[in-house]
């Protein structure tokens, strides 16, 4: 599959689902080497990165359900601020070529709005965690568990 250091180098702007974020904001240690090389490059400006707002209602579910404002504006204002980040509102184009996607993929309403919004802020990749979207033909589309970075890490596990 190749490595995430490989995959920016490859699109100008990427596509990036809640998963990363979630991985990486809660310091995961399996995904963290993978989803460091996404954070630090976005932030070197090597790719510019879009999201969508379903992002920030993934990730704000568990600090709201644990009593943690703190942790709940944090994460919203990583998600503005984030340099080379575009956080995308889902407007009328968006929710259209989201219901073309659903009915064409089967996919769930977040994962197509998701993947909409990121088509219409010009995303030629997309990183994920979630092997479905791999069926996607409008982008190309990293899983991050298919990686070489966590087939190394698995590896040297042993």
């Amino acid at each position: 599959m190749g490595s995430v250091a490989d995959f920016v180098r490859l699109h100008p702007i990427i596509g990036l689902d809640t998963p990363i974020f979630i991985y990486h904001f809660e310091g995961n240690a399996r995904y963290i080497p993978a989803t460091r090389v996404v954070f630090e490059s976005l932030a070197s400006a090597l790719f510019l990165g879009v999201t969508s707002v379903i992002t920030l209602v993934e990730i704000n579910v568990v600090p709201i359900s644990s009593g943690r404002p703190d942790l709940e504006e944090q994460y919203f204002t990583a998600l503005q601020r984030f340099p080379n980040l575009s956080l995308a509102d889902i407007g009328a184009s968006i929710a259209r070529k989201a219901a073309e996607l659903r009915a064409r993929y089967r996919l769930l309403t977040p994962d197509a709005l998701q993947f909409a919004a990121c088509l219409e802020h010009g995303a030629t990749g997309f990183i994920t965690n979630d092997r479905t979207l791999q069926r996607m033909a409008e982008l190309d589309v990293l899983v991050l568990e298919d990686t070489d970075d966590l087939r190394g890490q698995a590896h040297h596990a042993r």
